[in-house]
This record gives structure tokens, C-alpha cells and sequence, in this order.
């Protein structure tokens, strides 16, 4: 590993930064640092950018982790080496239980490890949760903006097309099937990277939470209820924003 950078996201490794926000996307990480004061451009490697500002007196850096669990991992392995030690992933989903509409936030408790990055880290039988704090901020944020919610359980998976096209897959019958215990379980959205990030985080003793912003709902266009699609993720970034003021406050 390089004496000054870390290897994969380029910052420097005694950065210092103890709060961190991370989207999946590069291209939200400066719409998410112009919500800080004084924001500066840090780094940029493969789909890691980095910008960081301050909030509340604290510095805090604002990376993007690409898609999915193995590169989410490296940049959390590496903002910890950084210093980091609590982070929000600001993220997208779909939801999979009828209440859930495009728009809406989901705040998971806890994720559904249907990904591969996890098993190298914990046993199968060790859950994905998020960290308590982070969740009572992420719900006092949401409540202060006025923002429609839901809290609960979500599924991370590795594959976007074997949920999206899973007959054509070799494997149709069990993805079909999982979708359909997931649902009856109450699961509340699909994504790809939160139960990595949850059980790294316990691994290295990280505080780590999760605001997603539902893009759509393929449950209820099935049913025939015809919703448009929501994009713009801003209430997520400034429920995740005002979050991490209500963590600081709370830490003192």
C-alpha cells in the first residue's frame, strides 16, 4: 500500500475525516458536498471521488463507492484506515412491499445477505444490522424534513438483472422463489451494497447506517397501479445531511 494514499480510493491515509457519507454514485458526491461548508475536492480513483467539507465543526469526506458489495468494502476498509468511524450510505432501491411508493425513503434496521462479499467477513447465520444511533438520527431527520419513511428490513443482492430479468437466468426458480419469501417476510426494497457495508462496520467497530430513496416498485405496477418513476434523490442527501448533524450534536 502506498505510504501516502490509500490504495484504492487515493486519500491520503492519515486524512482524519471521523464522519462519512457514501453514495453509490460519483455523480452525487458533489451535490451531497455542496450541503457541507467549505467543500474541497480530495480525490479520484476508478469510481471512488472523494470531496470533504465541514459540518457542525466536524470534518467530513463524501465518497462514492461504485456498485456493489466487494467495491463499497474496499472503501469502507480504506475510510477506516482514514480515520472514519461513522458513516451514512445515501443509496437507491426498489420497492418490493405495496406501501412503499416511488419518492418514499427507506431507513433499513437490518439487510437481507443474499451477496457474496459478506461471507468473507461473517457466517451466513450473523445478520446485517445497522447501527442504532444512525437509524434514530436518519428517523429525526426524515421527521424534521417531513418526508415519508419507512423503517425495516431490505434485501441486498449482487445481481441488478437477476432481479430484474431472473427467467433469463439458469437459476429462475430459486431467484423467483427468494423474491417470493422476502415479500411474505415483509421486506421492504431491493438494493446491492447495505448488508455489506452493515457487517463490515461490526467487523471494524463502524457505525454504520442507510437512508434509500425507492426509484420505483415493480410489485405495484404488477398489480396494475401505475406510479412514475422518482429520480431525484435530494431528499435522501438532505435527510442524510441533516442526520449526520443530529449524530455530531449527539457525540459531542
Amino acid at each position: 500500500m502506498n505510504d501516502e494514499k490509500l490504495f484504492h480510493i487515493s486519500v491520503p491515509v492519515n486524512f482524519g475525516a471521523e464522519y462519512a457519507i457514501l453514495p453509490g454514485d460519483p455523480g452525487r458526491v458533489d451535490k451531497i458536498a455542496s450541503l457541507l461548508d467549505s467543500p474541497e475536492f480530495i480525490a479520484e480513483n476508478r469510481e471512488f471521488r472523494s470531496v470533504a467539507g465541514m459540518l457542525e465543526g466536524k470534518k467530513v469526506i463524501v465518497t462514492s463507492t461504485g456498485i456493489g458489495g466487494p467495491s463499497a468494502t474496499i472503501a469502507l476498509e480504506e475510510l477506516y484506515i482514514s480515520g472514519v468511524r461513522n458513516m451514512i450510505r445515501i443509496g437507491t432501491c426498489g420497492g418490493m412491499q405495496m406501501d412503499v411508493i416511488p419518492g418514499d425513503l427507506i431507513i433499513p434496521t437490518a439487510a437481507v445477505r443474499m451477496e457474496g462479499t459478506t461471507r468473507e467477513y461473517a457466517p451466513v447465520e450473523f445478520p446485517a444490522v445497522a447501527d442504532y444511533d444512525i437509524i434514530s438520527a436518519l428517523i429525526s431527520a426524515a421527521r424534521k424534513n417531513g418526508t415519508p419513511y419507512h423503517t425495516g428490513v431490505i434485501q441486498s443482492k449482487d445481481s441488478f438483472y437477476g432481479q430484474h430479468s431472473p427467467d433469463t437466468m439458469p437459476v429462475a426458480i430459486v431467484l423467483k422463489e427468494k423474491w417470493k419469501m422476502w415479500k411474505k417476510l415483509g421486506v421492504l426494497a431491493s438494493e446491492m451494497e447495505a448488508a455489506a457495508l452493515f457487517t463490515v462496520a461490526q467487523v471494524r467497530k463502524i457505525k454504520a447506517g442507510c437512508v434509500l430513496h425507492a426509484l420505483w416498485n415493480q410489485e405495484r405496477r404488477d398489480a396494475g397501479i401505475i406510479d412514475p418513476d422518482s429520480f431525484d434523490t435530494m431528499t435522501a442527501i438532505n435527510t442524510a445531511v441533516e442526520a449526520l448533524k443530529i449524530l455530531i450534536s449527539n457525540n459531542g
